[in-house]
């Protein structure tokens, strides 16, 4: 009963300041709005990643070549992959918004040998365009059902983007 009595208070409450609490919302969110200078994830940059993570992933094809032979009936295996975008950072960016302007600048710290450097918000790995695989035991559907399961695990590609040919 006495829950019952609670709800019935809270729905007049409700109503009779119902309005108000539309306005506070509506404040609220005026107030989350950016205004002025604002830092903001920038978009994808075009500077490659650094060494160690290029090294990374144009080894990619050889790795899954020596994986992909380990299936049972497979026997030998090549790889080709085509790429839609290599590896890329996103750098951080601090935008100033005018009246008829919007100018932004990638955002510089300080390094450890006191060298001015873009701070990095992000890496972004490669994402790939299709995968050919050949194979010998490539004619029995089950050895090209694996194949095609494994490469597009390792590549986040689907079905249709992924060949596999038999070999010599």
């Amino acid at each position: 009963m006495r829950g019952e009595e609670l709800a019935r208070r809270a729905k007049e409450v409700l109503g009779k300041y119902q309005y108000v609490l539309i306005l506070l919302l509506v404040g609220v969110l005026l107030l989350a709005l950016p205004t002025g200078e604002k830092k903001t994830a920038a978009p994808e940059s075009s500077a490659p990643a650094s060494g160690t993570e290029t090294s990374c992933w144009s080894g990619l094809e050889e790795r899954m070549e020596s994986a992909l032979q380990q299936i049972e009936g497979a026997g030998e295996v090549s790889v080709v992959l085509t790429l839609k975008a290599g590896p890329r950072q996103v750098l951080a960016q601090e935008g100033k918004v005018g009246e008829n302007s919007h100018e932004t600048t990638t955002v510089l710290a300080g390094g450890s040998s006191g060298v001015r450097e873009p701070v990095k918000i992000q890496e972004l790995g490669p994402s790939y365009q299709g995968a050919l695989v050949v194979a010998q035991g490539a004619d029995d559907p089950q050895v090209r059902l694996a194949l095609s399961q494994a490469v597009s695990a390792l590549t986040g590609l689907g079905a249709d983007k992924i060949t596999i040919c038999k070999g010599k």
